[in-house]
């Protein structure tokens, strides 16, 4: 027997888990990078698209502002597509499952493709604003579902390296886009309709392949208590020698639960032991949008235009940042078990405070010291590099940690929809803010990231390798209340031990007779 064989609570990282981390962060995270970036570069074919269409129907053209506010609805339209996805999200996974819900969802990519791909050859304007309303949808849902999933069937001492791999491939899209949409590839007029649809690609790739793989065996045990298959999909994607342990973990949170019944948002917000767990889910996920990043990515141009970059040179130098986000990502993944969740999320909004403090230095300085406008660029880098080494995975990832199984739909859409409303609120307020406050707006992102580290630092407790139970007792401590009334002890719980691996001493899990399914 190998060593893995008496260690029960580590995992392997074995082929299985690696290909699902993969296939769900292709065919769905990379989607959400890739579409936050695709409107950047062909904003003026796409305007002209729109003016045209409104001629050749009405006879007169658009005059500058409805143009510009129909414009700012195709990029705006992704984030309330997003908001509306996030809030469906608990009743899918509930429904279909962990995997289920992001196989069946991929039609939606498939419609939002054909809308956007075919919308010159229609000269339709709807199709495009409808089309990205679409993607948003499949991004809403997709962010939180997949971190949920990579969450329930990774071994707990690989959950943060697997849990931070989608946002390895948002940074992936994100580059794509800014990579396709250069003048030589993609970045033409008669190319747009094609820049946009390419969504479709990916998401057939993981159609072909993901269905091969099984759904979450916390998902199988815990909500359809289906124990061959939990099993069946342990082997799958596990050591065989870890799966008695981590079957009777999954049976000890099962029984904790005082209703195996899936809670509603608003039970959620109304159950006073997991006050802690909800307040920090909204602090991360309010923090990570409203620290300024999407302001960062979409006004990157005139930064680095700014910093007296040649205007040609822009469109690479943009590109250029798309590798370091990839870059920091990467660092992010491969050190989060060894540094543990709380380093990465307060170092990185702490780098990412300083240096929007530093970009308004630099904008101001940079009249009399020509030497700031470096700076302001390096502080752009930093913005980037930080956000992407802990904010933009960590929180998706913690979510799903604080929470046992009941619990975590709720939990996903209360984090899912506040992200996706701050995000929306971002892009909306930012220029006005730009033109009230000028280079001092970048405080207002400072402050929000430096708070947002103190508030990690005092309150989130550190998470890598504990199972869910470990982390809600220690939330359980902070709330001051009798541990049983949120779980059971762990002594007190009679677990029965497994015959090999396919059968239980007499036969099945003793469950609930109320809350068994047919």
């Amino acid at each position: 027997t190998s060593l893995g064989c008496f260690l029960p609570q580590t995992g392997h990282l074995t082929g299985s888990l690696l290909a699902v981390a993969f296939l769900t962060s292709f065919g769905s995270s990379m989607l959400y990078g890739y579409n936050l970036a695709v409107v950047n570069s062909p904003a003026v074919y796409i305007k002209d698209f729109y003016n045209r269409t409104v001629v050749s129907r009405n006879g007169t053209g658009l005059n500058g502002e409805t143009l510009t506010l129909m414009y700012s609805l195709t990029v705006s339209v992704f984030a309330i597509g997003g908001l509306l996805g996030s809030l469906i999200v608990g009743m899918l996974v509930t429904r279909f499952g962990r995997k289920g819900t992001v196989v069946n969802t991929t039609v939606l990519v498939f419609i939002a493709g054909s809308l956007m791909g075919f919308s010159r050859i229609c000269g339709s304007p709807e199709m495009v604003i409808f089309g990205r309303f679409i993607t948003g949808i499949h991004s809403g849902i997709s962010l939180s579902v997949v971190p949920m999933y990579l969450g329930e069937i990774a071994p707990k001492n690989l959950r943060g390296f697997l849990g931070l791999v989608p946002s390895i491939f948002i940074g992936t899209g994100v580059f794509a886009a800014q990579i396709l949409g250069l003048h030589e590839l993609l970045g033409k007029e008669e190319h747009w309709p094609l820049f946009l649809s390419l969504v479709v690609v990916p998401t057939f790739i993981q159609l072909m392949l993901l269905p091969w793989f099984p759904e979450s065996p916390r998902y199988l045990l815990i909500e359809k208590h289906n124990v061959h298959a939990t099993i069946t999909a342990l082997k799958w994607y596990r050591a065989k020698c870890n799966i008695q342990a981590e079957i009777e973990e999954m049976q000890e949170e099962q029984r904790s639960l005082s209703s195996v019944e899936t809670l509603s948002v608003w039970r959620l917000l109304l159950d006073d032991t997991v006050r802690w767990q909800v307040l920090s889910v909204v602090v991360i996920n309010m923090g990570m949008q409203l620290s300024g990043i999407d302001a960062i990515w979409f006004y990157t141009n005139d930064i680095f235009e700014n910093a007296g970059i040649p205007a040609p040179e822009i469109q690479y130098t943009t590109a250029g940042t798309g590798i370091i986000e990839i870059v920091a990502g990467l660092i992010g993944c491969f050190t989060i078990e060894k540094l543990g969740r709380r380093p990465l999320i307060i170092g990185g909004f702490t780098i990412m405070g300083i240096c929007c403090a530093g970009i308004t230095f630099a904008l101001i300085l940079q009249v009399h010291i020509s030497f700031m406008r470096y700076i302001s660029v390096g502080c752009v880098v930093g913005i980037i590099a930080g956000f992407c080494i802990g904010p933009a995975g960590v929180p998706f990832l913690i979510t799903a940690e604080l929470f046992k199984q009941s619990h975590r739909p709720a939990a996903y859409i209360v984090g899912g929809s506040l992200n996706w409303m701050s995000n929306f609120t971002v892009g909306f307020v930012f220029p006005f803010l730009q033109m009230s406050a000028g280079s001092y707006c970048y405080l207002v992102f400072s402050t929000v990231c430096l708070s947002v580290a103190v508030y990690v630092y005092f309150v989130i407790p550190e998470t890598k390798n504990k199972t869910f139970m470990e982390i809600s007792r220690m939330f359980a401590k902070k709330e001051a209340i009798p541990e049983t009334q949120g779980l059971a002890h762990v002594d007190q719980l009679k677990l029965r031990k497994m015959n090999g691996y396919g059968t239980l001493e007499h036969g099945s899990l003793e469950f609930d007779s109320s809350s068994s399914v047919p």
